[in-house]
């Protein structure tokens, strides 16, 4: 009769199993359908002739680490006015942000644009440093790896050591600085080799804005997973940068404090980037201009910046 016996447990066992997996179904499809609610993805929207997504930090970070899991190319930036006009004013660069798959609105003014004009109901903006935060805490989460690359090495080195302090289990799988010039085709596909055999399922990059934005759209394809660039994120993180207080962050004069602390550098930025912002801005809400997306160069050569 043992024969019967082990037919029993097993029955008792597969029912158990059976119970524990429906369970757990259960709790995750609990766990999406309330992602979802808070969730918001509206898709590209048109400022200025760039097409920015109007989304939130768990649509962001979603779209991201469904790339990572899948082991997808992905090309991520995070935009402030700076970085819009920039698109605005260049027809070729223009081309480059508009081929990306995700363009979020790191600034409040480019949020107060989205919302103003195409009735978007954001309630926050997907400001870069946070987004990298989240997004290194989801990935430790997930035990899915990271690269870091740009600015200078003490920077990247610094910045390592603080994620790994605040996400112990997140994998680091490899530092790298920029170059702070330009890559030979050689030095381009020695650099692709070594983050694709490092293994790891996430790229930040760090270069500013707008070296950073080139960088994501030619490595993106190279690559078979998410480049994301975060710009100031490496020098705050790091701790060679003061980030703001929030009440300056939430009301959009991020701005002028990092112009209070860095004038000689980036008053032209953000004096005269600003005004026409506002200026070219004000012309599309009124109607008095159509700025075209289409209406951009593809690039005749690479940059390769590094």
């Amino acid at each position: 009769m043992s024969w019967i016996s082990s037919l029993e447990r097993f029955q008792k066992d597969y029912r158990d199993w059976q119970q524990e997996y429906t369970l757990h179904d259960i709790a995750a499809e609990i766990r999406d359908a309330a992602l979802a609610v808070t969730m918001k993805r509206l898709g590209k929207r048109n400022l200025l002739g760039v097409l920015v997504d109007a989304l939130d930090y768990e649509g962001a970070v979603e779209m991201i680490l469904e790339a990572a899991c899948l082991r997808r190319s992905f090309g991520a930036t995070a935009l402030a006015v700076h970085g819009l006009m920039t698109g605005a004013h260049d027809r070729v660069h223009r081309y480059r942000l508009n081929s990306l798959d995700l363009v979020a609105p790191d600034g409040q003014p480019v949020r107060w644009a989205l919302n103003m004009a195409h009735n978007t109901g954001l309630e926050d903006r997907v400001y870069g440093p946070t987004l990298m935060l989240r997004l290194c805490q989801e990935a430790s989460s997930r035990d899915l790896s990271v690269y870091l690359y740009g600015s200078r090495r003490d920077v990247v080195e610094a910045l390592a050591r603080s994620l790994v302090a605040q996400f112990p289990e997140l994998r680091i799988v490899g530092i790298e600085p920029s170059t702070f010039g330009t890559l030979s085709q050689d030095e381009q596909t020695a650099l692709v080799s070594r983050i694709q055999q490092s293994g790891a399922n996430l790229l930040f990059v760090g270069l500013g804005c707008p070296r950073q934005e080139v960088f994501v759209y030619e490595f993106r394809d190279a690559l078979s997973l998410p480049v994301v660039a975060v710009g100031a994120a490496f020098d705050y993180h790091a701790g060679f940068l003061c980030q703001p207080p929030l009440w300056i962050q939430r009301v959009g004069l991020q701005w002028l404090h990092r112009l209070i602390h860095e004038p000689g550098r980036l008053w032209r930025r953000y004096l005269l980037n600003n005004a026409a912002f506002v200026l070219q801005f004000s012309l599309q809400l009124a109607g008095l201009t159509c700025p075209d997306p289409a209406d951009a160069d593809h690039p005749l050569h690479p940059r390769l910046f590094g």
